[in-house]
């Protein structure tokens, strides 16, 4: 079923839905993170990973100043409509610390 961002639950967390961001061919879970309906429409109009961050209550698009862009490629909604992914083709390092992929700690 095709879903519209209008379709999409936004009331459950402040008006932010968790963002999965998988790599397109590897399937590997490279990061999660957070999107408001216009970080999604500007993901939507520019093919690139737009987010929301919490922790600096602004609009970011992944790589604006890594380099590291996400081209997405795909866009999945779950059956509740209130999570999604982006299936993307990454240009670099997912994580702020420069590894592939920010789930690289073990929970001891």
């Amino acid at each position: 079923m095709k879903k519209t961002i209008d379709d999409l639950d936004f009331t459950k967390s402040d008006g932010l839905i968790p963002v999965i961001v998988q790599d397109v061919n590897t399937k590997e879970v490279l990061t999660l993170a957070y999107a408001n309906k216009e970080s999604l429409s500007l993901t939507k109009k520019t093919g690139n990973s737009w987010f929301w961050s919490r922790s600096r209550s602004k609009l970011w698009m992944k790589g604006e100043e890594s380099g590291n862009v996400q081209k997405v490629k795909e866009i999945l909604v779950d059956c509740d409509s209130d999570a999604i992914i982006y299936l993307v083709e990454p240009t670099g390092p997912a994580c702020h610390t420069g590894e592939r992929v920010c789930f690289h700690n073990k929970l001891h």
